[in-house]
């Protein structure tokens, strides 16, 4: 299922838009927003609440299949799921709020959150909703999970699944395509 907004004028030019596999769910204004709407596009399909769902980000288009596989693998018996992510390897520097740095935490506890991240559509459907619902701030499906008192495990993935979200993201992944 791809979320995207309706009025979208690139899909309709791509290949995988004719491809009957690939079903549609409207996006929507947050990511949260978009993938409550492809849960329920998974339901009207016939999914059931304790079938995997995995959400992927359109911005990472370089999910290395080994990723792919040692995620669905690692997670295939977990009792809540998890999501690729990779330790960070930059000092961190928290900021006060006069814009100077406040401490330095310890890096070995931070990991940076990719995707896909793989869930239960039930309990995913219903921890988005409900945090949804309440105003809290999700910024993945992982945060709704955590919202609702769930631990999802992290699997360390590769460092070039990178997002593209600057000019020079995109430009990384050319020179690297070269």
């Amino acid at each position: 299922v791809v979320c995207i907004a309706p009025d979208d004028p690139y899909w309709p030019a791509l290949p995988c838009a004719r491809d009957a596999r690939v079903q549609l769910a409207p996006g929507g204004r947050e990511r949260c927003d978009s993938v409550l709407s492809g849960l329920q596009r998974l339901d009207e399909l016939g999914a059931n609440e304790h079938d995997w769902v995995l959400v992927h980000d359109a911005a990472r288009p370089n999910l290395a299949d080994s990723d792919l596989h040692k995620l669905l693998s690692t997670l295939a018996d977990d009792p809540v799921g998890g999501l690729l992510a990779v330790p960070v390897r930059d000092t961190l520097k928290q900021i006060g709020p006069d814009g100077r740095v406040s401490s330095t935490p310890d890096r070995s506890l931070f990991w940076q959150a990719y995707t896909p991240q793989m869930f239960r559509l039930g309990p995913l459907q219903q921890a988005l909703a409900e945090a949804l619902a309440a105003g809290a701030r999700i910024t993945d499906e992982a945060s709704a999970m955590e919202w609702v008192g769930q631990a999802p495990l992290l699997v360390e993935g590769r460092a070039d699944n990178l997002k593209i979200t600057r000019p020079e993201d995109l430009e990384w992944l050319r020179q690297r395509e070269r």
